[in-house]
């Protein structure tokens, strides 16, 4: 019984491990089509369009993975579902972790 309990537990560690997975610096680097409209650290240019910046990083992932497997289908969706099409469940982890360690500025 005891070696049941320590597997569960060790499966519900490593899953939440696997969603804290992004890598900021990569991130970064594949946030290039994100920043015409969220902004080059995730402070939207326009006010029509979200900032990423602080956002919690699962949030921001599961979006990304929604919009792509068109889970999301909002307003929004004619939009972010094209450029989330080819992104990999890494590149979402990614580009999560970069926004998500952005400052949100006032304005």
């Amino acid at each position: 019984m005891k070696n049941v309990v320590y597997a569960a537990l060790m499966l519900t560690l490593g899953s939440q491990s696997a969603l804290a997975a992004g890598d900021a610096e990569a991130g970064k680097a594949k946030s290039g089509m994100c920043v015409a409209c969220h902004g080059t650290d995730g402070n939207s240019l326009a006010p029509m369009y979200p900032n990423l910046a602080g956002q919690h990083a699962q949030y921001l992932e599961g979006a990304i993975k929604a919009y792509r497997d068109g889970q999301r289908t909002g307003g929004t969706a004619v939009m972010m579902a094209p450029m989330a099409a080819n992104l990999s469940d890494q590149d979402a982890a990614d580009l999560a972790a970069y926004f998500s360690q952005q400052k949100l500025k006032q304005k």
